[in-house]
């Protein structure tokens, strides 16, 4: 069984009732409890928890992180991400959210800044599916409509996506590369932009198909992390003449 950490940052649903109302067990229990129905070995780590909840023993154990993090980046540990990083290179898959795009694993993994255009005007957001045969977006069809959402808006400012499989279109016009694939050492990681946290989100049937196939899309492939450093040859080397 595939095992899945999901991790959020868990401040927004103690400061603000409206998002206490919509995920009463926090965005985190949420997407826990719909993986958890499909199948999966689901569990949840809060920042505010020793380690952040993600300790060597609990990263050790986790096949797949999920991501959701927003007010609090900077109060994450350099030395868990750090660790995080690590075991995605290792293997672990990673899923970030909405607006992890700016949580220091993704910008490390990235390599840029992650900044975004963005606006929260209650419009709504559109996801095409721009590939269609990919895994993740499986059991999707054309779109995904979400009557409400925060805008996200180009450019983006994240490497060339090894794979696109959503873009999203906004009431007030823009689009945004709102699914993107990457792969960083033997890891799988996705980005996928829809979850503020005012709307109700991850109660959306497509949204929560879209995160069940991305962590069985990312889950770890069963071999080793190549050897790096110095190589005995495998042939007989002869010399220079």
């Amino acid at each position: 069984m595939v095992k899945v950490t999901v991790w959020n940052e868990n401040r927004h649903e103690q400061k603000n009732p409206v998002v206490r109302d919509i995920y009463p067990e926090g965005i985190h229990g949420a997407i826990a409890s719909f993986l958890t129905s499909a199948g999966y070995e689901a569990k949840t780590a809060t920042l505010d928890e020793p380690e952040h909840g993600l300790t060597d023993e609990v990263l050790a154990n986790t096949d797949v992180l999920v991501w959701w993090g927003h007010l609090a980046h900077n109060e994450v540990s350099d030395t868990v991400v750090q660790k995080v990083q690590q075991r995605v290179l290792d293997g672990m898959g990673l899923i970030v959210l909405h607006s992890g795009h700016f949580s220091k694993i993704f910008k490390t993994l990235m390599g840029t800044s992650c900044d975004l255009k963005w606006r929260e005007a209650d419009e709504k957001e559109r996801l095409w599916v721009v590939s269609p045969s990919h895994p993740i977006a499986e059991g999707i069809g054309e779109y995904i409509e979400l009557p409400q959402e925060e805008m996200y808006g180009e450019h983006f400012d994240i490497p060339q996506p090894d794979e696109l499989v959503f873009t999203s279109w906004f009431e007030g016009g823009e689009v945004f590369r709102s699914g993107c694939t990457y792969t960083r050492g033997n890891g799988k990681v996705f980005y996928f932009r829809p979850g503020h946290e005012t709307y109700p989100t991850y109660h959306n049937e497509q949204i929560q198909k879209v995160i069940t196939n991305a962590v069985n899309w990312a889950q770890p492939v069963k071999r080793e992390r190549p050897v790096y450093g110095n190589a005995k040859p495998l042939e007989t080397i002869k010399g220079g003449n």
